[in-house]
């Protein structure tokens, strides 16, 4: 049987488009709730969501001597926030603006006595319009943001499959809500050259911190306007001379030079008879061409297989 099955759905973005542009913003409400409470880690690690078995989650946040979780719940539809002290509420995810979304966060935080206060202009997007101001954006279909998380979910799952072999440094396999895609980043241990910047409405400080290292980045996007269709993707920062006549797998694959990426679609993903292999292929290829042209480690940045497998035991 091949992939095309209920565990790789179709996501045409044209099917759920508005309802995706809707989704990008919440998860930017709540990532950005986490952005301000969260001590800061290295490449902005700190303002991730994660996949779970129901939806994305923000893991813990500290509020004074509390701690809080909010997550989005893809099966049952609701947006759900459980605080340390026992006390938790949801908030349907249904049809509804960003405006009104951001007023049901914000009150609901502050019932429970975890008052936060967020900048509310959107990242990473052209003419962004504040959360608290947006009544343009309020669909949501259920049945495709049900879709686009169980797409995360495959994705997540052989993502971390090949981040297991790798022992350099490493990012978690996490979620973006300010370019609302998947993503995991291998890194060669040597600095990069300081990155121009220019991404819509994100400093350039944080850009640059970002890429302060050299990368070789995997990562899956469902897609927007400017281009319709959900793809994995892959790029190396900066970009080694030579990486875009790269040999790269499957032969679905190919280099945007808009983009600067490879680039595979995600149906020729889904609907191959192996998913996990070909994107495994996909990933695989393009670090090989990122990290040799580049003149990685590569000998000491390879997998280590344990020789045995243990159970740890009390003595």
């Amino acid at each position: 049987m091949n992939g095309a099955s209920n565990s790789w759905p179709a996501l045409p973005f044209a099917e759920w488009k508005d309802t995706a542009i809707t989704l990008h913003m919440w998860t930017q409400i709540v990532g950005k709730i986490r952005l301000t409470l969260s001590p800061w880690t290295n490449h902005s690690w700190h303002v991730t969501l994660y996949l779970t078995s129901r939806g994305l989650t923000t893991s813990p946040i500290p509020h004074a001597s509390d701690t809080f979780e909010i997550y989005f719940d893809f099966i049952d539809h609701n947006l759900r926030i459980l605080k340390s002290d026992g006390s938790h509420r949801a908030i349907e995810q249904k049809p509804r603006s960003v405006a009104d979304f951001y007023s049901a966060v914000m009150a609901t935080l502050d019932e429970l006595q975890l008052p936060v206060t967020i900048n509310t202009t959107p990242n990473e997007i052209q003419n962004p319009i504040p959360f608290d101001q947006d009544e343009q954006h309020r669909s949501y279909d259920r049945e495709y943001a049900n879709r686009f998380w169980r797409a995360l979910v495959q994705s997540d799952r052989v993502f971390k499959q090949f981040r297991s072999r790798f022992c350099g440094k490493c990012s978690p396999v996490h979620f973006f809500w300010g370019s609302f895609d998947l993503a995991v980043t291998r890194f060669s241990g040597r600095p990069a050259p300081p990155h121009p910047g220019g991404v819509p409405h994100l400093p350039d400080a944080v850009t640059r911190e970002a890429y302060s290292q050299e990368v070789s980045s995997l990562g899956f996007w469902p897609g927007n306007d400017a281009f319709p269709t959900p793809i994995y993707y892959s790029y190396a920062y900066p970009e080694p001379l030579g990486f875009s006549e790269a040999k790269i797998q499957p032969e679905a694959a190919r280099y945007d030079a808009k983009l600067h990426e490879f680039v595979l679609p995600y149906d020729a993903v889904r609907t191959a008879k192996n998913p996990d292999d070909v994107l495994l292929d996909f990933a695989q290829s393009t670090y090989d061409a990122a990290s040799t042209l580049g003149k990685w480690d590569r000998e000491g940045l390879q997998e280590i297989k344990p020789s045995l497998h243990f159970t740890h035991l009390r003595p």
